[in-house]
């Protein structure tokens, strides 16, 4: 979004921004001024809800989305068609009852009645309220239009809740009922009207809907309690049935008895194991391996002695079959030494007599035997009792499985009953110490109102400068035309060389332009003018060109114009300028420059020949919308060029405009370099943009000039 554009669309409008909010808040101000006085009246209604000391001190802590629940439902009733009909009825009543006392001077539709019928609408209205029917657009089809009636007094429910207010205050205990009217008696009777009648057709309503739920749960009571004594007499029957007494404790007894016995004959098994043990040992030992005590050791010494005394008889024979060698000799000698140690070892180890050890192991032997029988025996006596109490215990399986059907209909019956009496409970709890609607403080007439006259007419103001201010918005955003330089690089993503302020049409005469020094207009487009010439010859000047194409997009955009004022504004500067086409009237510098012969360029291209005056030579085209190739050749063309670049310094040329691309694009093949003008204030359409993608191939083209820009729009 252009912020300066927008600010500067602002400032131009910015009367309108402020006039009309003015107007507006006058205007407001000699309605308003007259406008009723009114007369605020507020009655307050205390719920309890939230009030600790009108709750009981069992009860737990408030629930502040429930508490707010409840706040809801209190406020939506009071709004209910229904409510608000007792209202009206009791308001049309009172004024038909008391027409010196009136609230409302009488409708023409009311006033209208005789007094018999208006005493007969009273006995209606009065039966309608004792029957507390609402009153609907149905009612007119009867003999007094009921409905109708109500609405001309202002008494109807649309009308009633427009100046009504029911709500909340701050999270208080409190539903405060405003009701702002003309008059003050009208205001109280309405407020204290509405809370009256609604908190005793809610009480009504609460407590019908607490018997009607009681007599439901009395009824559900009696059938959870008639369940609940059938289940457990189902229970006490199959006991009775069974003998059981209480099948889990006598179950645990057998299993702890069976737990006993299992231990017992464990502990005989371990004792059976450890005798066996203990025999196996004294076995051994009265085997006598290894045991010097028992003679184990007596046997092997002896074994070696005779061991000894076989091979000191094999040493004898030899020393004999030798005949008696010393070697033999020595042998023997050495048996007989060994016999004698091993003699005398013998008698060393065998200081006890193994005989009485072996006594006391064979007696030992003999107890273990015994004691293992014993234990075996009680074994199998443990084995009999185990049987005998697991075949109790599994007796008593089909009943337990059985028992706990039972015993789970009969807990489940229990629970419904116990949670059916709870809700009973609760209910005649709630119906005696429940919500409890009272008027906290009745409501008295009051005071008029503040003027809102202020409030009007800042509103007014406030309203009619958003709507302005939204309107220039819109303008603004959907204002697609360019006036701008910014604007139209930004559209065309193309450099703008310049800009040149509005001229009128009207003026033609391109000396008195230059000549004229007090109209600001003027000079200010002769300054652009200059600085549109520096950027154009700063760019021709970089390749040395001297063919400068001047094209649009359209007619009527200027190019005419600038060509014939760009060749007067070159010629300002000393250099000889041909001017091919360009505005019919010739222009000229001074008396004496003036061009006095009207040349032809197709006339050029032919005999090649032109009349050069002192700083501008002008060449016209015959026929704008001929062929440029039609004419002569393309060589002979770019021939003729050459001619006249050797005589002129620049050579500018008003090219057809884009409108006839074909012509446009013969003319600018011959030019060096080009640009194109832009009128301020146009759109680019879609065709525009192809165009101005044609205008970017050219190699020559250098940018746009905007053309027609307000003064004011000169710097963007």
């Amino acid at each position: 979004m252009d912020i300066q554009r927008f600010l500067k669309l602002l400032k131009r409008y910015i009367w309108i921004l402020i006039l009309v909010p003015v107007v507006a808040a006058v205007i407001t101000y000699f309605l308003s001024k007259n406008i009723p006085k009114e007369y605020k009246s507020q009655v307050q209604i205390s719920t309890g809800l939230v009030d600790q000391s009108k709750q009981l001190s069992s009860q737990t802590q408030n629930d502040y989305f429930k508490t707010s629940q409840q706040f809801s439902n209190i406020i939506e009733k009071m709004k209910m068609r229904k409510i608000m009909s007792i209202l009206s009825y009791n308001l049309i009543i009172h004024d038909l009852e008391n027409p010196k006392a009136a609230f409302r001077k009488y409708s023409p539709k009311l006033d209208s009645l005789p007094a018999a019928q208006k005493l007969e609408l009273l006995n209606t209205y009065k039966k309608r309220l004792a029957q507390k029917v609402p009153v609907t657009v149905y009612d007119n089809k009867r003999k007094f239009k009921l409905y109708d009636i109500l609405q001309s007094m202002g008494y109807g429910e649309a009308a009633l809740n427009k100046k009504m207010m029911i709500y909340r205050p701050d999270n208080s205990d409190f539903v405060n009922i405003d009701f702002t009217s003309e008059d003050p008696l009208l205001s109280a009777y309405v407020v204290n009207t509405l809370a009256t009648e609604f908190i005793s057709n809610y009480s009504i309503d609460v407590y019908n809907n607490q018997n009607n739920s009681i007599a439901v749960l009395d009824s559900l009571l009696k059938k959870k309690e008639r369940e609940m004594n059938a289940k457990n007499g189902a229970l006490k029957g199959f006991k009775m049935k069974n003998g059981v007494l209480n099948l889990n404790e006598q179950a645990a007894t057998v299993y702890s008895q069976i737990s006993q016995y299992e231990e017992r004959k464990a502990q005989a098994i371990r004792d059976i194991q450890a005798n066996q043990g203990a025999l196996s040992a004294i076995k051994n030992k009265l085997r006598g391996v290894g045991d010097p005590y028992m003679g184990g050791t007596v046997v092997e010494d002896n074994n070696t002695i005779l061991n000894l005394k076989s091979e000191l008889k094999a040493a004898n024979d030899r020393y004999i079959d030798n005949s008696f060698r010393q070697s033999d000799k020595r042998k023997i000698d050495s048996l007989q030494t060994l016999i004698s140690r091993q003699s005398a070892r013998n008698s060393d180890k065998n200081v006890v007599d193994p005989q009485i050890a072996k006594q006391g192991l064979i007696q030992q032997k003999n107890n273990l035997e015994i004691s293992t029988e014993q234990i075996k025996n009680t074994i199998s006596s443990i084995d009999k009792q185990l049987a005998k109490l697991k075949g109790q215990y599994n007796t008593m399986v089909p009943f337990d499985a059985g028992i706990q059907n039972y015993e789970r209909d009969a807990d489940i019956a229990t629970k419904d009953y116990m949670a059916a009496l709870e809700r009973t409970n609760t209910s005649r709890t709630e119906q005696n110490t429940g919500l409890k609607l009272q008027v906290a403080q009745v409501g008295l007439p009051g005071s008029a109102e503040a003027s809102k006259t202020i409030v009007y007419i800042a509103l007014s103001g406030i309203a009619t400068f958003a709507v302005c201010f939204s309107l220039l918005v819109l303008l603004f955003l959907t204002d697609h035309s360019i006036n701008t330089i910014h604007q139209l690089e930004a559209a065309t993503k193309m450099r703008v060389l310049g800009s040149l302020n509005y001229i009128p049409e009207q003026v033609t005469d391109i000396k008195s332009i230059w000549n004229d020094t007090k109209n600001n207009n003027y000079t200010i487009h002769k300054d652009l003018l200059r600085s549109l010439r520096f950027e154009i010859g700063d760019e021709m000047a970089k390749e040395d060109s001297r063919v400068l194409g001047i094209t649009s997009l359209g007619v009527g955009e200027g190019k005419t114009f600038l060509a014939s004022n760009l060749a007067y504004a070159y010629a300002m500067t000393g250099k000889k300028v041909l001017l091919i086409g360009g505005d019919q009237v010739a222009p000229v510098l001074s008396d004496s420059k003036q061009l006095q012969i009207s040349q032809n360029f197709e006339t050029f291209l032919v005999k090649r020949e032109i009349q050069i005056d002192d700083m501008i030579t002008r060449l016209n085209k015959i026929d704008e919308t001929r062929s440029l190739l039609e004419i002569q050749s393309e060589r002979n063309l770019r021939a003729g060029f050459d001619v006249l670049k050797k005589q002129f310094d620049i050579i500018i040329i008003d090219v057809n405009s884009l409108l006839n691309i074909n012509l446009a694009k013969e003319w600018l093949s011959f030019t060096e370099k080009n640009v194109a003008v832009f009128e301020a204030g146009k759109t680019l359409t879609g065709s525009d943009k192809d165009l101005i993608a044609f205008l970017k191939k050219q190699p020559g083209f250098m940018g746009w000039v905007i053309n027609k820009i307000k003064l004011a729009g000169i710097d963007g």
